[in-house]
């Protein structure tokens, strides 16, 4: 069975922590890298159901897109959610390791997963990475249908594909237009409107957008927006990455078991459809 420390490098070679963006937190944060591993756990989010999963599973390391410290800490005690995760992870020996906007810009990314997931064929990075002079990594992708959908039937699409959630699909946007070329970003995607416009896309889909941007990126084009839950937009990524340790492991001969959790840690648990129409409400517009 092969160290940690080995599986990490392997790790890092897919992911090189320096492409993570500067504020970023990627890497170990829990783990012996002398201790032997023998099965890994994808997921996420490194929260108490994903590291009690791991302990169950029998995992000895856990690697999740999310980092579990953004910011710095003066605490790791038992007695704070944060604390209690690194408490487990250590009585248990799992170690945790993050790749991040690593994992973002990466060549194959999380938005090649998620491209994948919609059965789109991605033709370029929506941001390309400056440093790759073959224009294959970046944040976000650019990529296009087998065939025309309305925005009505790629958003069905995509609530068909994507892991089920309580909010679903959320669309701005003519629900007839066609659809032929669309902009995907896993994760919180409003910052990159200015990139998605140049691109001259059809559609963007992604996660966390706000009133704001939505209503001003609105009105500057016809671009239909589809807004997916965060952790469903990422968790494709995990299948990917699992799929990619599983054929380093091969090549090594370690025979690493290699799992990706099924477990929904999308902190929104249900959804209640509006009723009244908005001009029973009286409302202008």
């Amino acid at each position: 069975m092969p160290r940690l420390s080995e599986v990490i490098a392997a790790l890092d070679a897919l992911w090189p922590p320096e492409r993570a963006e500067s504020w970023d937190a990627v890497g170990t944060v829990v783990g012996d890298p002398d201790q032997e591993v023998s099965r890994v756990l994808f997921a996420v989010d490194p929260v108490q159901d994903i590291v009690d999963e791991a302990v169950k599973l029998g995992a000895d390391l856990l690697v999740t897109h999310h980092p579990l410290y953004l910011r710095g800490t003066t605490t790791v005690a038992a007695d704070t959610f944060k604390g209690r995760v690194v408490h487990t992870l250590i009585k248990h020996d799992v170690a945790l390791h993050v790749a991040h906007t690593n994992a973002d810009r990466a060549d194959p990314g999380v938005s090649d997963a998620l491209a994948g997931a919609l059965d789109l064929r991605v033709v370029r990075p929506l941001v390309p990475d400056p440093s790759d002079p073959a224009g294959r990594r970046g944040l976000g992708r650019v990529c296009e249908l087998d065939h025309p959908l309305t925005v009505r039937e790629f958003a069905a699409r995509a609530a068909e594909r994507l892991p089920a959630t309580a909010q679903g699909i959320r669309v701005a946007g003519d629900p007839e237009a066609l659809v032929r070329t669309v902009a995907v970003s896993g994760g919180s995607g409003d910052s990159l409107f200015d990139d998605v416009r140049a691109a001259g896309v059809d559609a963007f889909l992604t996660a966390d957008l706000r009133h704001h941007p939505v209503s001003e990126a609105r009105a500057h084009s016809p671009l239909a927006l589809l807004d997916a839950a965060h952790w469903a937009t990422e968790w494709p990524w995990c299948e990917l990455a699992a799929a990619e340790l599983d054929q380093i492991s091969d090549r090594n001969g370690w025979g690493l078991r290699v799992h990706v959790s099924a477990t929904v840690t999308d902190p929104w648990t249900a959804h209640a459809a509006s009723t009244t129409t908005s001009e029973a409400l009286g409302a202008p517009n």
